[in-house]
Order: structure tokens, then C-alpha cells, then sequence
């Protein structure tokens, strides 16, 4: 059957891209449809970078064309992204640190949801795949990160950069780390007002000694307040990740924290949600999973918002032991709690490769080749 353009083109403007208010046709996210007998070859650009949103535009464009034109029709889609028209904008923007390539905010809604174990557990999986890493701790009123690396009674010396005195951040499982918490006493309560927390931010993130870094992670308090903004104007963010557990309570914060980066005067893009807490395995029934928050609340939020759903992490008790004796459960070999953070890591790996090479260069330098990248391909 030969195959006519127009008859294609009316049957795209019954669906639109995503993130598109209009059909995909009438919207220009179709730029060339060529068809040769049976076969049709359809070009389609989005705003959208995720790998989600990616696939369902091309899923919805063969679907389309088998449901409303030919059922054996042989489609070719061929999808890019750019980024979405800024228009009187004023971005908020902040300078490059020398030889920190990537700079990834964990952030959630609300407290209690893991954000500090999840951020540990992706810097120590990240460092075994063969990536420089640091975490700056920036959660200034609650710092845990220092006992989740056993590093709590550690004092950062000073160092000559030149000509400079700089912090030496501390080291611990092949991660660099920095935190409020090494300047305070155990007992001791930070009661700062915000311009002085975010001084202190500043000194940590540029009067430290970081070095080469992949990858700098920063653990960020909960909500979306005045130290999210200091961030934000300090450094050139690559991209956020939210962390959530199941339940609607957290998932309304959540959705919060997404729509924080999506700010047109911030415009950090989200690399995905992370469900934390997903499901309870009992060691003596390994494949029961018993969903204790809710089932599946971030899958369903991440598809809401059209971002990715980057892992859900389980409900297990050796993650809170291996955080409150100072070594990250990923580090525990051959588990499914290594898995799962595995896999959240590869997914976090692979958007921020996806963000730099399909968003235009910012301050952030991309990603072209560092070690553990093959990683994503496993």
C-alpha cells in the first residue's frame, strides 16, 4: 500500500507532544514526514529531555499511524529535543567551580523521606562505578551525612591552593564530603537566620579544596526555602533529583520540590523521582513485598509530571543499620539492597548524560567520556 503524507498528517493532529498544548502537527513538533510506498519516516521535535517522554512521543506516533492509517505500516520516528523558548526570563544563575563537572541536587519535598541515605548510597555507587565524587551536606539545620560516611569526629584541615587557603574536604569509601556538621558539636543546635546559613554555604562550596569531581551531589534540607535559592545562585546546577516516599502526604511535598527546579527564574532540569521506602521484605520471606506507604504513589507522580521514575528503593532494616554505623548499604555486596541502588544509579548516570547532550550547554560542563560510563549500558 502506498502510504500519502497528508493522510498521515491528519491522523498526528489527533495526539500532541508531550509537555504541548496543541496536536503535534498544528504545534510544529512534527517537522517532516516522508513516506516511500508502506514505509513513513516522521520527524518530531520536543522540549522534553526524559527518556519517558521520548519514548511516548514515538510510541503514540506508530500507534497513531497503525490505528488511523495502516495497521502494517513500517514507521520510523526519529525524535529530538530542544530546550523550551525562554522569553523575558530572568534565569537564576551562578558560577562554575574549576574541575567539578556535574553538579546534581537531591532535594525532596519534606523531611523524613530519606533524602541524606539515598544521596550517601548513590555518592559510595557512583565511586565503586570508577567516577570522581563529593557530597556537600547543604542540609545545615539537620546534618547526617558525616555519621552516614563515619566521618562524624573528622575535622577538615587546611590546605595551600594557589596561594590560597582552602578546606581539604574529608574522605571516606572514595568520596569526598563536606558538611556543616564537622564544625559543630553533636549536641550543638544551629540557630542561624538565613543570609549567615547561606554564607556558610558559600565558604563550603567555594573555599574548599574539591579537586577533579564527576560529580558533586548536594544533600539539600528539605522543602523550598531560602537555602534552596542561595544554591541555586551560588552554582550552575546539571540537574535535580527528588526523593519521595509512597504515600499522598509526601507526594504532595514532593510535587512541590518538582515544581521548585521548573521555575522559569530557576530552571534547573529535573533528572527524575526516586520512591524511597516502596515496600517491606521481611529477610525470612525475600519475595514477599508488602507496600506499608502505598503502592506505586511515585511511579504514578513521576508519570504525572512527565519526568522519570529514576528507582524505588525497599523498605529494609539494614539500610537504616548501615546508616547509623557509618557505611552505606550499597556497599554490601551482592544484596538486593546494592541492586536497587545499582540500578538508581546507572538511571541517574544515564539522564545526566541524556540532560547534557540534549539540552543546550550551560555553565555545567558535559559529560563526553569519563569512566563508569559503560556502566549505563549494562
Amino acid at each position: 500500500m502506498k502510504l500519502q503524507k497528508k493522510d498521515i498528517l491528519e491522523a498526528l493532529k489527533t495526539i500532541t507532544a508531550p509537555g504541548a498544548g496543541e496536536n503535534m502537527v498544528d504545534s510544529g513538533a512534527v517537522t517532516n514526514v516522508l513516506t516511500f510506498g508502506d514505509e513513513v519516516i516522521v520527524d518530531v521535535t520536543i522540549n522534553n529531555p526524559t527518556l519517558q517522554a521520548r519514548k511516548k512521543a514515538e510510541v503514540d506516533i506508530m500507534k497513531t499511524i497503525h490505528d488511523k492509517v495502516f495497521e502494517k505500516a513500517q514507521v520510523k520516528v526519529n525524535v529530538k529535543v530542544t530546550a523550551p523558548p525562554k522569553e523575558d526570563t530572568v534565569e537564576i544563575k551562578g558560577k562554575a567551580i574549576p574541575g567539578i563537572k556535574n553538579i546534581v541536587a537531591v532535594a525532596s519535598g519534606k523531611g523524613g523521606v530519606g533524602k541524606s541515605t539515598v544521596t550517601s548510597n548513590i555518592a559510595v555507587t557512583l565511586a565503586k562505578m570508577g567516577f570522581k565524587v563529593g557530597i556537600l551536606d547543604a542540609d545545615i539545620y539537620g546534618p547526617s551525612v558525616p555519621i552516614m560516611f563515619d566521618v562524624a569526629n573528622e575535622r577538615p584541615l587546611s590546605v595551600n591552593v594557589d596561594g590560597k587557603s582552602k578546606m581539604k574536604p574529608i574522605q571516606s569509601y572514595g568520596v569526598k564530603v563536606l558538611s556543616i556538621g564537622f564544625f559543630t558539636k553533636p549536641d550543638q543546635a544551629v540557630i542561624w537566620r538565613g543570609p549567615m546559613a547561606a554564607k556558610a554555604l558559600n565558604q563550603m562550596i567555594f573555599d574548599a579544596a574539591w579537586g577533579e569531581l564527576d560529580f558533586l551531589l548536594l544533600d539539600l534540607p528539605p522543602g523550598t526555602g531560602d537555602i534552596h535559592l542561595s544554591i541555586m545562585q551560588s552554582l550552575p546546577i546539571t540537574g535535580a533529583v527528588v526523593v519521595s516516599t509512597p504515600q499522598n502526604v509526601a507526594l504532595a511535598d514532593a510535587k512541590k520540590g518538582v515544581a521548585m527546579f521548573k521555575q522559569e527564574s530557576i530552571n534547573v532540569p529535573v533528572l527524575g523521582i526516586v520512591e524511597n521506602m516502596a515496600y517491606f521484605t521481611p529477610d525470612e520471606l525475600p519475595d514477599n513485598k508488602y507496600y506499608i506507604f502505598g503502592k506505586e504513589g511515585a511511579k504514578n507522580l513521576a508519570e504525572d509530571l512527565d519526568v522519570r521514575l529514576l528507582g524505588e528503593i525497599p523498605l529494609v532494616q539494614s539500610i537504616r543499620e548501615a546508616g547509623d554505623v557509618g557505611r552505606p548499604a550499597a556497599l554490601q555486596a551482592n544484596t538486593p539492597t546494592m541492586e536497587a541502588f545499582d540500578n538508581l544509579t546507572k538511571n541517574v548516570v544515564e539522564e545526566t548524560v541524556r540532560r547534557n547532550t540534549d539540552l543546550p550547554a550551560t555553565e555545567a560542563i558535559k559529560i563526553t567520556t569519563m569512566a563508569g560510563c559503560s556502566a549505563v549500558k549494562n
